[in-house]
């Protein structure tokens, strides 16, 4: 498993990179892609204002649906265009911290950050629930 310094996580395992004060990127983590299986579809939900622990898209695999939520809250301003196009959804299961990324948002209350965990927590945190 793959665990990146550079994102914070949640416990229903998505990720989030801060790209500058104001915006990040937000998608699911290698294990979470690596316990549902191979994507096969992703139904985003509209744009706009959210709150933190919104579903903000549903991921079809091989295995299960399984609903994605937003680790903070703010404005969903973009969707991956190639997985929005229903492309290239096998982004998400091989480059799930870069090309797999699901939506860009604007942070509303960057505090709410601070609420999630590092690497290191995240890890112990999959770890402990195997």
């Amino acid at each position: 498993m793959n665990f990146p310094e550079n994102l914070m996580y949640t416990e229903s395992h998505e990720w989030i990179k801060k790209l500058d004060e104001k915006t990040a990127l937000i998608g699911i983590t290698d294990y979470a892609q690596h316990e549902l299986g191979d994507i096969v579809f992703i139904e985003f939900e509209p744009m706009g204002k959210k709150n933190k622990k919104d579903i903000f898209c549903n991921l079809e695999s091989v295995k299960a649906v399984a609903s994605a939520y937003l680790p903070v809250s703010g404005t969903i301003v973009e969707a991956n265009a190639k997985l929005a196009k229903d492309e290239e959804f096998e982004l998400v299961n091989n480059s799930p911290y870069d090309k797999g990324w699901l939506i860009k948002i604007s942070l509303s209350k960057p505090s709410e950050l601070s609420q999630l965990m590092n690497s290191k927590a995240y890890k112990k945190f999959v770890e402990e629930a195997k």
